[in-house]
């Protein structure tokens, strides 16, 4: 009987390929939890769009970060965005001057 341990077989035979699996780093997106559930917040809808696009979460009026993917129509307006959107300069004919 031989004492030598059997060498292990290779994971592939010449001449096949083989699939490799890279690690990805997991990395935590700046979510705070809370009203975000609650209201439907502010913000601008080209940033909207390009959270739809990529994952990243978009900042509110009011500072609240969160990654957009309920109907806002279902919630009430975020009282504090509400009180920033409203005390914004007014566009061009919002303020009903006609200028």
């Amino acid at each position: 009987m031989s004492s030598v341990p059997p060498s292990p077989s290779p994971l592939s035979s010449p001449g096949e390929s083989t699939t490799a699996v890279l690690e990805r780093e997991l990395v935590e997106q700046p979510v705070e939890p809370g009203d975000h559930e609650r209201f439907a917040h502010y913000v601008r809808k080209e940033k909207i769009l390009e959270s739809a696009l990529s994952g990243e979460p978009v900042v509110a009026l009011c500072g609240k970060v969160w990654v957009p993917g309920r109907d806002p129509k279902k919630f009430p307006v975020c009282p504090v965005c509400k009180e920033i959107y409203d005390g914004l300069r007014p566009g061009r004919g919002d303020d009903g001057s006609g200028d």
